[in-house]
């Protein structure tokens, strides 16, 4: 989504010698790395054992044990490390690269991915490790390895000339760079002999070879002017004519239903047709909208859309936790890789939708994306890791991966599990629990997945777990009560869980990123807020994440964070820096905020409301544009950065603008600042003319209708007791997306953030008294907590699924 600022994609195309198509693989954004020594660690020789090694049809040869090590097998990154074998002649994204590459004056061929990337595997299976194309690659380029998860400040960059010049992205990405960094073609995926209706990858390295030693002034023009292009357009002012006024919000509000109406997807829920994402963002919002409108339409999109995922073949429903993306419209297909971004933001998305539906099936798919990333996903310190990858190996005897090996099943498996733990049925017979098991699964005796949604094969005779009716429909056909199915279900599962962790696990990429951990802070708060009997479990996980940023990924001196830090996977509870530090960027600080943000609200720990602005102060030195608004990306005088980059598109993850004007609106609030609410006022302001404005920013309109609309104030006056406890967990259950609550203390008044708030409020007739405000108009005091609760049950609960 490009703002009336940016390049028009024509003259972009007219500008490029090369037109090199690439697979539409789906959006995303995340990194890379600056060492450049060749020492390889204990650690990291260990990491290198369960690296991928080859992969994309069934019927290649075993992949050879590796020859050597490039200069990437010094690196933390699990990507790079994947790659530290290749014959390539691979640099890390440093300055010892691009000294070469303007000594012998050769162009830079940048390839972005990222560890669990499934189309990484394969480019690096079909080319990186191929002798001959490496050959082709070391003779004319000088080539560097960035992983988008590490570096998201060098993918950005490119790929945005990657959007704006071909229309789509996806990774791995491939880009030709002029020493100077100006980015001159770029595709994504290219394959080793012309398929797809794309150009060999040799070919297409020979034919861009060619045009940089033949005609480089046109080259390096055509770079010059799209550099200066995209630094004039990330620069440019808000325009003022389409500055926000009052009502703005209502107007922007009506248009994005209506865009989104448009687009659901009326069958199977969702927004357009595949691939399909979870789009965590753009469910965020039509909650708020939902409270906004009272339209129950619009609550229907976001619960029916949460149900069709939550039955659907991206949930892994043996265990828990989903993937990244389905490939087909239905939610059945999908590419494996489970995304630590993603649980995190489902997490929230479904604590939500328990609050406002009380639906337990909405509640067990949070607690379930819960065990998940305790059991596969936790550093014994209490950080997470960044995911798993789609490919595995079928069995231990296989040296090739092949996708969902992990996760799909044949008929014979499970009828052979069944049987052989027949007793953990208990009166139920095995044959009986196979039957309604597939039944409930859709499950086939050859297999579920259609031949045109598995391109490779790799899935042919395998089932993936969908539930196309519902618990009810099974019920029914097989004359169960629900505990009945509830319980022969979970054993189930059990059993082909404990089947399935036998199997080679996927790659585990054991980088720990601080802004996705900050999405999984906000999700396990808000689990923690549901008033379930695991509050507890969730918030003592929470605050363990919290001492783990806390201790490992900041500089307390210098008040900066950092980007990652690794460790080694299972119980080993080693952790490692890179040895050139990444410092955090945007996303780090913005999303960190709004978890800690939740985590008060989850806790009433005020040292994390005073960390958030301690964090807030730093990301306004940082990033804030004083000139035109906004936050950009990186860091003033970045080094090798050519374009400090304003993102202004909600993806898979929201922006950081988004997210920070959401923390800059709740903050001041929490510490009665009117800088914050004008901060946030010109932020919005410098994204008013992306259109359609709801659509391509969800996250950042859910903000302007907080901005505009006000927040909920929730003052509950009474000493530290559990009278005080009790108003503020009822108050926690509901979805309020604009809800803050202030302890105001009669005991303790001079620990109070805001201190006129503090003064405002008191107790009635001795009793710990509760202040609901929306936009500082106050409804009367209640002292009764079924009162409280019957409030907001009117005015916060929607009983419709």
């Amino acid at each position: 989504m490009f703002r009336g600022k940016t390049l028009c994609q024509s003259w972009i195309r007219s500008a490029l010698a090369l037109t090199t198509p690439q697979i539409q693989t789906p959006r995303v954004w995340q990194l890379d790395d600056r060492t450049t020594t060749t020492v390889v660690t204990a650690a990291q020789q260990k990491k290198q054992q369960h690296l991928f090694r080859g992969m994309a049809t069934g019927s290649e040869t075993k992949a050879q044990p590796p020859k050597h090590n490039n200069r990437l097998a010094s690196s933390k990154s699990p990507y790079l490390l994947q790659h530290a074998h290749n014959p390539v002649d691979w640099y890390p994204w440093c300055e010892e690269a691009f000294e070469r590459a303007r000594k012998e004056q050769k162009l830079i061929f940048l390839s972005v991915g990222y560890s669990t990337c499934h189309w990484c595997h394969v480019m690096e299976h079909e080319s990186f490790e191929d002798a001959e194309t490496a050959a082709v690659m070391n003779k004319h380029f000088i080539n560097i390895k960035v992983d988008r998860e590490e570096r998201p400040d060098i993918d950005k960059v490119y790929m945005q000339f990657l959007l704006m010049s071909k229309g789509s992205g996806g990774w791995p990405m491939s880009v030709w760079l002029t020493p100077d960094l100006a980015p001159l073609a770029a595709g994504t995926y290219f394959p080793p002999k012309a398929r797809y209706g794309m150009p060999s990858f040799t070919n297409v390295l020979e034919s861009i070879a060619k045009k940089w030693n033949t005609d480089r002034d046109s080259l390096l023009k055509a770079g010059s002017t799209l550099l200066q292009a995209l630094v004039t357009n990330q620069n440019a002012a808000a325009d003022g004519e389409a500055a926000f006024e009052p009502g703005s919000a209502d107007a922007k509000l009506a248009e994005a239903l209506g865009v989104h109406q448009q687009r659901f997807d009326q069958q199977h829920a969702g927004f357009g047709r595949e691939p399909k994402f979870p789009e965590v963002p753009r469910l965020n919002f039509l909650f708020h909208a939902y409270l906004v409108s009272k339209d129950v339409d619009v609550l229907d999109m976001v619960l029916k859309t949460l149900d069709h995922i939550g039955r659907g073949g991206i949930n892994d429903h043996i265990f828990g936790g989903f993937a990244r993306y389905a490939t087909t419209r239905d939610w059945h297909n999908v590419h494996f890789e489970k995304m630590l971004y993603d649980q995190g933001q489902l997490m929230a998305a479904y604590a939500n939708g328990y609050k406002l539906t009380r639906s337990d099936l909405f509640l067990g798919y949070a607690d379930r994306i819960y065990e998940y990333l305790i059991k596969d996903l936790r550093h014994p310190a209490g950080g997470f890791y960044a995911g798993e990858d789609a490919d595995s190996l079928p069995t231990h005897a296989d040296t090739v991966k092949v996708e969902g090996a992990f996760y799909a099943w044949t008929w014979q498996e499970i009828m052979e599990a069944f049987q052989e733990q027949k007793t953990r049925f208990n009166d139920v017979s095995p044959e009986r629990a196979f039957e309604i098991y597939t039944f409930h699964y859709d499950l086939k005796p050859k297999g579920n997945i259609p031949p045109s949604s598995d391109p490779h094969g790799h899935l042919t005779g395998k089932n993936i777990l969908i539930v196309r009716g519902s618990e009810e429909d099974t019920c029914a056909n097989f004359n169960l009560e629900p505990e009945v199915l509830k319980q022969l279900l979970q054993t189930a599962n059990d059993i082909l869980h404990k089947v399935r962790d036998q199997r080679p696990r996927p790659h585990l990429d054991t980088k720990i990123i601080c802004a996705w951990n900050g999405l999984v802070l906000s999700g396990l708060s808000k689990l923690a807020n549901c008033g379930t009997a695991k509050r507890d479990a969730y918030l003592q996980t929470a605050k363990e994440l919290l001492q783990f940023l806390r201790t490992h990924l900041y500089d307390a001196e210098k008040q900066l964070l950092l980007r990652s830090c690794y460790g080694a996977g299972g119980e080993d509870a080693t952790l490692e820096q890179n040895a050139v530090r990444i410092e955090g960027f945007l996303d780090d600080y913005a999303f960190l905020i709004k978890g800690l943000l939740d985590y008060y609200k989850a806790s009433l720990d005020m040292s994390a409301l005073r960390w958030a602005k301690e964090l807030q102060e730093t990301q306004d030195k940082l990033f804030w544009d004083d000139k035109n608004g906004a936050y950009f990306f990186s860091q003033q005088n970045a080094p090798n950065v050519i374009v400090r980059l304003k993102e202004d598109h909600d993806g898979a993850e929201p922006c950081g603008n988004s997210v920070a004007a959401r923390n800059l609106t709740i903050l001041s609030h929490y510490y009665d600042e009117d800088a914050y609410l004008q901060r946030a006022a010109k932020l919005l302001n410098y994204f008013a003319d992306v259109s359609p404005f709801g659509h391509a920013l969800p996250e950042m309109l859910s903000a302007l209708l907080l901005h505009e609309h006000g927040l909920d104030l929730v003052a509950v006056v009474g000493p530290d007791s559990p009278d005080t406890t009790r108003f503020v967990e009822i108050c926690r259950k509901f979805y309020i997306p604009g809800m803050i609550i202030v302890h105001c203390d009669p005991q303790h008044p001079d620990e109070a953030c805001n201190q006129r708030v503090q003064r405002k409020f008191k107790m009635v007739n001795g009793k710990t008294t509760v202040y609901i405000c929306h936009d500082r108009v106050c409804r009367m005091p209640v002292t009764d907590p079924a009162q409280l609760e019957e409030n907001l049950m009117d005015n916060f609960f929607k009983e419709r699924i």
